[in-house]
């Protein structure tokens, strides 16, 4: 996610373009506080809403847990999940290092 000031966005307006063109969010700040987030258009956001569309990408960038994610988009955990995976977005997203200590503390016990 990028941060831009409200200066940035009259001398970087194309930056903030292209990374919303490229499906990024962006937070625009003012003084160092939060006034809102720049939301790409998408499938999802269409379809869904901004809540969905928001928690679903806080959610891939790892910024959100599923719990989180699946309170912001106003659905059940387990709603959530199933649109996760209707999106090709996976549930479980481990990195293999993470997945290899697991897997070794396992086979410790």
């Amino acid at each position: 996610m990028n941060t831009f000031s409200i200066r940035d966005l009259r001398e970087r307006t194309g930056e903030l373009v292209r990374t919303a063109e490229s499906g990024e969010l962006s937070v625009v700040a003012k003084h160092g506080q939060p006034v809102f987030v720049a939301v790409p258009f998408s499938n999802t956001l269409l379809s869904n809403g901004v809540n969905v569309a928001l928690a679903v990408r806080l959610y891939q960038e790892h910024m959100l847990s599923m719990g989180r994610a699946a309170k912001i988009a106003g659905m059940h955990l387990e709603s959530f999940m199933d649109f996760l995976g209707s999106l090709g977005i996976p549930v479980i997203d481990y990195d293999p290092s993470e997945l290899d200590d697991d897997l070794a503390a396992l086979r410790d016990q």
